[in-house]
């Protein structure tokens, strides 16, 4: 068995699909086809039941496809030890993010490492906190960015940043409450998105009893959360950094969150545990940074923009 037969049955089992599978090979569906009959034959075990509807490993195919992401994974932390010795920055760098934390910092972050590091091939996915952690248990992607909160015994959680929600209400809401107090709001309209608003650790009392408003939209985007409430009325909340989004018109219907209802969401890096590529850590961490303003970055990053080392 070739290293190359293994990266064979690991893209098979991550794609569940000849054809993407062969795609990402750079090799015909036919020839992958042939290429794994040859395997099984070799092993003498069946590793994929196949049909022209799916692709899944029979339960000793899921053993071996295991094993084999672990020899790949470490097959590639030789040449990655190498760079990291010699300095370098090179090589391959793929990024999970959480989809409400994206649009804040991914836009800059791919204008500046790729001029800053040119020699990296930079890939970026968007995905929920549960795919980012399931990702990184499966070596599809490097590093993950997504709220605190998901780690695991094999992957690291490292703090990044924290920032408050501001209110965003209606004019109709601004004349009847100068200030924001959840209480005084319960039976508004309460406009949610759930994965980026309702945090596990959070005090804010809506997130937990938004099912007795008169009417709970739950939408995919804080942008069409605002949308909807200069419309139809009532409020939402936003995170901090989406106040530079705003118009200076709907800045004068944002609130801060006072009293003992203050509200953050922590956003963390997350890593596996055999992670190694310190300086690539160190050069994606230093980037983000430079596009977050310095008052939310928890100050347990500072021994990785130090030393490049963890």
């Amino acid at each position: 068995m070739t290293l190359q037969q293994l990266k064979y049955i690991v893209a098979i089992d991550r794609y569940r699909n000849f054809a993407k599978a062969a795609a990402e090979l750079d090799v015909t569906q036919p020839t992958l086809s042939a290429l794994l009959l040859k395997l099984e034959e070799e092993l003498g075990v069946r590793l994929f039941e196949r049909s022209n509807k799916s692709v899944c490993p029979t339960a000793i195919g899921e053993t071996v496809i295991r094993q084999a992401q672990k020899i790949l994974g470490q097959t590639e932390l030789i040449s990655e030890t190498i760079a990291e010795q010699k300095g370098e920055v090179t090589g391959s760098l793929s990024i999970g993010i959480g989809p409400s934390i994206a649009p804040y910092l991914m836009p800059w972050f791919i204008k500046k490492y790729t001029d800053s590091y040119s020699d990296v091939n930079l890939t970026v996915n968007e995905m929920k906190g549960d795919a980012v952690i399931e990702s990184l248990r499966l070596g599809k992607i490097d590093i993950g960015v997504a709220i605190s909160g998901h780690g695991t015994p094999e992957i690291r959680e490292i703090p990044f940043y924290s920032e408050r929600f501001h209110v965003y209400m209606a004019k109709e809401c601004l004349l009847k409450i100068p200030v924001f107090n959840p209480a005084d709001l319960i039976h508004e309209k309460m406009w949610i998105m759930k994965e980026s608003q309702c945090m596990r650790e959070s005090a804010f009392s809506f997130c937990k009893t938004r099912s007795i408003g008169r009417h709970i939209y739950e939408a995919g985007s804080i942008e069409t959360l605002i949308r909807i409430v200069d419309i139809n009325g009532g409020f939402t909340i936003i995170p901090e950094m989406h106040l530079p989004f705003l118009t200076d018109t709907q800045r004068e219907n944002v609130r801060p969150i006072e009293g003992e209802y203050i509200s953050r969401r922590s956003v963390s890096i997350y890593i596996r545990n055999d992670f190694i590529r310190h300086r690539m850590l160190k050069s994606m961490v230093e980037t983000m940074m430079s596009i977050i303003p310095p008052k939310m970055i928890d100050n347990s990053l500072q021994h990785i923009t130090e030393s490049g080392r963890n």
